[in-house]
């Protein structure tokens, strides 16, 4: 039989690269999959020898899909156990200073993107018994967060992605996961909030919020892929905000509005 196999994109940095790690560690076949070659080829040199393919991909190109997958089915033996479509972007702003190429770059990489991959995979997936989707949502997929409406509503819509699917799917065998993370500690935190001279990752600290480490993130997407929950949060943040936006809406609406959290902190979400 033959051994496993993850297709991971965004596999170049942060939560793409620890749960290639995670997983070749347990003996999967990887394929990291990225625009960042020089990315890649650091993830690479971090897994056993013999275990990982990579691939150029920008997820926005169904012509690139079906290469990169082609390619890495001819390694795996038509194998394709678990899609991780884990690319995206996190721009934000206020919506009437938000450039129409950004929101486009967003809608085109966090949404479009999961879905090129799903439709592109699917022989394979078909092929492949047990197999499973996971998509990388983001807690400002249970409640829309001001500042990243567009970001807010790519996410929401890779939750009903999920949630659709598993049911959609469910006679092939193939099962769709997603997880839902806070605060991450990835490069994506480094980008300077719009009108400010700020990062994100300043945001997050001086609200005194949590940061996951990628670490963790691979393990819950691990139990992901192996669990029968559909939506699995990560972080603490993510926790409770996915807890308020299904128990108390109507409160957790007044307290975004008033600049804070269930719990008092930033309405500042995202992965």
């Amino acid at each position: 039989m033959a051994r496993k196999a993850i297709f991971i994109t965004g596999g170049g940095s942060g939560i793409g690269r620890a749960v290639a790690r995670h997983f070749a560690g347990q003996g999967w076949l990887v394929g990291i999959a990225d625009i960042n070659e020089a990315g890649m080829r650091e993830t690479a040199a971090m897994l056993p020898d013999g275990l990982s393919t990579m691939h150029r991909l920008d997820v926005r190109d169904r012509d690139h899909w079906a290469a990169a997958l082609a390619d890495f089915a001819k390694v795996s033996e038509g194998r394709l156990d678990v899609l991780f479509n884990n690319a995206g972007v996190g721009l934000g702003g206020p919506i009437d200073d938000f450039p129409a190429t950004d929101s486009d770059t967003v809608i085109d990489i966090n949404l479009k993107g999961v879905i090129n991959g799903i439709q592109a995979a699917m022989p394979l997936l078909k092929a492949t018994p047990g197999s499973t989707i996971l998509n990388t949502g983001s807690a400002s997929g249970y409640y829309g967060a001001a500042g990243l409406s567009v970001y807010s509503a790519t996410k929401f819509g890779v939750r009903a992605i999920t949630e659709a699917l598993d049911i959609e799917l469910e006679p092939h065998g193939i099962r769709v996961r997603d997880i839902m993370p806070g605060f991450i500690d990835t490069p994506l935190l480094n980008r300077v909030v719009p009108g400010t001279n700020e990062t994100s990752r300043d945001k997050v600290m001086q609200a005194g919020l949590e940061f996951t480490p990628v670490e963790t993130v691979a393990a819950l997407a691990w139990d992901a892929v192996h669990g029968d929950a559909v939506h699995t949060a990560v972080g603490k943040t993510a926790r409770r905000l996915a807890f308020a936006a299904r128990w108390m809406p109507g409160r957790l609406r007044r307290q975004m509005k008033k600049g804070r959290r269930p719990d008092g902190g930033s309405t500042l979400l995202g992965r």
